[in-house]
């Protein structure tokens, strides 16, 4: 898993959660509301929704962050996150992290990288 995980906050303007992505390169920001886990947004579900133009000035992170968040406890096993990842999927598309909790707080994220660099040394 990644431990240094770049966050939001649900009052974050998307266009800067979107731009944060980019900048890091990653797909995914949970959201933290006073350290806790509060929602994720994704770079697909926000890029979409922008080039769309189905967002008003000023719309925030906590207004269309995923509230339901796919989570691992740290002492889960690869395959129990790759099931999580699997079982929270829809028909609209695949889960491609999960945010690592422990005890209710955020340690980490682990995402598919994560996992293909995992079953690379298996």
């Amino acid at each position: 898993m990644t431990r240094d995980v770049i966050t939001v906050e649900p009052s974050e303007d998307v266009v800067f959660a979107f731009e944060k992505l980019m900048k890091h390169r990653i797909s995914a920001l949970p959201v933290l509301e006073e350290g806790k886990l509060a929602g994720i947004v994704t770079a697909s579900d926000l890029g979409h929704n922008l080039i769309l133009d189905n967002y008003e000035l000023g719309t925030t992170v906590g207004e269309v962050m995923v509230k339901d968040v796919a989570t691992v406890a740290p002492g889960e096993t690869l395959a129990d996150a790759i099931e999580k990842m699997n079982d929270y999927s829809s028909d609209e598309g695949i889960i491609n992290q999960l945010v690592v909790v422990d005890d209710g707080d955020m340690v980490g994220i682990i995402a598919d990288g994560d996992i293909i660099r995992a079953l690379k040394t298996l």
